[in-house]
């Protein structure tokens, strides 16, 4: 069994025979996607980029997630009929026979009050790296076991952050890829924004395909 927190990038590498590449196909089109940003959510963003620069050096693991990340997330609104976000829900999956288990800060599930297929593992409201564990392993190992659920070729996707660095993941069969940061203390804010926006787009299109 390996759980979230022991995983690392050169564990899972080696362990499930995983390789990173530069970029993946389903990465650029989605960090390349449109999305229509309105005056309101502008404003709104700059409100929140205030007070990340205010105190990006000093907040805690959870202020940042409940001053920052969470009102970005909520912002966009995932919460709909046929799927929402969903925070620290136990996340266990058998691949190559190893269980891996844990629960990634949030996902983003079909399923209205309990999650049922999941299509974006988000993990670790960190300011720096953790010497008990790596917010990249720890998503991409989320990620890994959303997609032995999921059972298909599709891609998964994922972010870490850690302080004011976004950094955007695909995992599509056994290779993936990380975006470069975005710093959300700069203009990248609008982008990270844009791709969240864009991500919502994608899941809805996912949910529907199952039908």
């Amino acid at each position: 069994m390996l759980k979230f927190g022991e995983c690392t990038l050169t564990k899972l590498d080696k362990t499930f025979g995983l390789q990173q590449m530069d970029t993946l196909p389903a990465l650029t089109a989605w960090l390349n996607q449109t999305a229509d940003l309105t005056t309101f959510e502008r404003e709104v963003l700059q409100v929140y980029q205030h007070g990340l620069k205010q105190n990006v050096h000093d907040w805690n693991e959870q202020e940042l997630g409940l001053q920052f990340i969470g009102p970005m997330f909520r912002l966009v609104d995932f919460t709909t009929q046929k799927f929402n976000f969903f925070a620290e829900r136990p996340l266990v999956g058998v691949v190559d026979g190893i269980e891996l288990r844990g629960e990634p800060d949030s996902m983003i599930a079909s399923g209205r009050r309990e999650p049922e297929t999941p299509y974006f593992c988000f993990q670790e409201y960190k300011r720096y790296k953790d010497p008990d564990g790596d917010p990249d392993g720890q998503c991409l190992a989320a990620m890994l076991t959303a997609q032995s659920l999921n059972q298909t070729d599709l891609p998964m996707y994922g972010c870490f952050v850690l302080s004011r660095y976004w950094h955007f993941m695909v995992l599509q069969g056994r290779e993936y890829a990380i975006s470069e940061p975005y710093v959300a203390t700069h203009e990248a804010i609008f982008d990270i924004f844009r791709i969240l926006k864009a991500l919502k787009q994608i899941i809805i299109e996912l949910v529907d395909r199952e039908k």
